[in-house]
């Protein structure tokens, strides 16, 4: 294995995780809503009203944050190695696996283990276990092909 030192910077990741967790905290203790990114989504493309402006909002601000903390360049474009097809695939079948255990990583993984959830922890094991096993396996038929 081969580790990308330029790209390694826990300063920053340290940094984005304190964020996540300020900003899911800011929300419970000001709304007493759960900060799970699906469910505020999957509220706004259902045409939810109530509570549109804060998940508005909250959604801007994920999109935003990397622009306005320095990050990204201006006019920067996302680039993906794999055809768009297989992207939204992908995407189709995240959104379903958060349909499945009724929340997301930020939700599971930032809230609900916060909170001592039992369904979150069983939540955070099974996408980190299947992440996991995704990385193997796609490393693996990369070295085959190579």
């Amino acid at each position: 294995m081969i580790i990308d030192w330029a790209q390694f910077t826990p300063g920053a990741s340290l940094g984005g995780g304190a964020l996540i967790g300020l900003a899911a905290a800011i929300l419970y203790l000001a709304d007493g809503r759960i900060a799970g990114v699906s469910g505020i989504f999957g509220a706004v493309l259902s045409g939810t009203r109530a509570g549109l402006e804060w998940r508005l909002a909250f959604l801007a601000g994920l999109v935003a944050a990397p622009w306005v903390l320095g990050g990204l360049p201006a006019g920067a474009l996302a680039r993906f190695d794999v055809p768009l097809p297989i992207l939204f695939l992908a995407g189709v079948l995240t959104g379903y696996g958060t349909r499945i255990a009724r929340g997301c990583t930020s939700g599971h993984g930032v809230c609900g283990l916060s909170r001592l959830s039992p369904r979150s922890l069983v939540a955070v094991l099974c996408f980190m276990g299947a992440g996991m096993a995704t990385v193997t396996v796609l490393r693996l038929l990369s070295e085959a092909r190579a």
